[in-house]
């Protein structure tokens, strides 16, 4: 991801159709690392294998990276996001602008990002949380060049999603040890991802060492308002005493019983008295409900939004909270300047600048 690099390619289509990405694999090799060692890899090819799939990542020191489906593996499958992994991969093109038919995914990168997709083309951009790809898409879609990476198996669904763009990665890591280089990114974006893990102050310091100087990080984080009532504190501590798989079957059949009201009161909404009543309903009732926020999105979408968010939402094992003032404070903390946070999406938004010095 140097400038001889991205000369190489230059005049090259971004319209997403299928070019040779061999030259934009062979330059990641030359950044990823061991995650444990931080020894550079090297790439085994799987035997009797007609179509020349990599099998496996090694380290000098006798680490193994496999590759499962065509994605390399850097973490146990596993872990505090498995939850997230079977949501994504169940429903993994329902939050795409291309799917949707809606630019509500863009509207929110480029409101975080606050410039035009239109400055990331050639950009080297480290997307931390890729999940099913509603963002990655767009940045590929611009031109940008993207390592994406998810703890969980959601890389699965980012991997069919966005294959076929040529400046493309995809990894299944942790941001904890992230298996690259430092300081390797012009862009790091990690959005609905920082509250859900261990420490959102270690995760800020990781995205933040993986930028250039100069570098821009992009985050957001729940805000101490986040809505949790009584029903899905209960819901919630009820569920992560449970299987992933036991999870997303609540959250189905819940779903299932609930949803027709709320369909019920938004279309009654107009007449006198229901609205009050709807609200009432909507304090108490564990569903994420969007009929407000999108209802360009149609009944399905709807439906299915709720699913993900619900689940999402009584299922995440960290749910950690945070003010503008919290998230600023740390951003400088790790050497980041022009610091601007606010309120507003998922709670806290906040872009940073890394110093020169940083």
């Amino acid at each position: 991801m140097t400038r001889a690099f991205s000369q190489k390619h230059d005049g090259c289509e971004v319209d997403g159709t299928p070019r040779d990405r061999s030259d934009f694999l062979t330059y990641v090799m030359t950044l990823l690392r061991c995650p444990i060692h931080r020894e550079p890899l090297s790439s085994t090819w799987a035997h009797n294998s007609a179509d020349h799939q990599l099998d496996s990542l090694i380290c000098p020191r006798g680490c193994r990276f496999p590759f499962v489906h065509g994605i390399p593996r850097f973490v146990d499958s596993k872990n505090y996001a498995t939850a997230f992994g079977k949501q994504w991969n169940l429903f993994r093109k329902t939050q795409l602008d291309s799917n949707t038919g809606t630019n509500i995914s863009r509207e929110r990168l480029v409101r975080c990002l606050g410039r035009s997709l239109g400055t990331l083309q050639w950009r080297d951009v480290l997307e931390v949380g890729c999940g099913a790809g509603r963002f990655t898409e767009l940045l590929l879609t611009a031109g940008a060049r993207v390592f994406a990476c998810d703890l969980s198996e959601a890389v699965e669904a980012n991997w069919e999603n966005c294959r076929t763009y040529p400046n493309y990665f995809v990894c299944q890591a942790d941001v904890a040890s992230l298996p690259i280089r430092p300081e390797q990114f012009d862009i790091v974006v990690c959005l609905g991802v920082i509250q859900h893990t261990p420490s959102p102050e270690a995760t800020i310091q990781a995205l933040c060492s993986q930028l250039k100087p100069g570098g821009l990080v992009v985050i957001d984080h729940y805000d101490k308002g986040y809505p949790q009532s009584l029903t899905r504190k209960k819901l919630r501590s009820y569920l992560l005493k449970r299987s992933e798989r036991f999870g997303m079957s609540f959250c189905l059949n819940l779903i299932g019983l609930c949803w027709p009201v709320h369909r019920l009161l938004w279309r009654l909404r107009g007449l006198k008295g229901t609205q009050m009543i709807r609200n009432y309903f909507l304090r108490y009732s564990p569903l994420v409900d969007y009929h407000d926020a999108y209802p360009e999105l149609g009944h399905h979408l709807l439906r299915e939004w709720a699913i993900l968010d619900t689940h999402d939402t009584l299922t995440d094992v960290y749910k950690h909270l945070r003010s503008k003032e919290e998230i600023e404070g740390y951003l400088k903390q790790c050497g980041m300047i022009d610091v601007e946070a606010g309120y507003g999406g998922n709670g806290v938004e906040a872009r940073a600048v890394k110093a020169a010095n940083a």
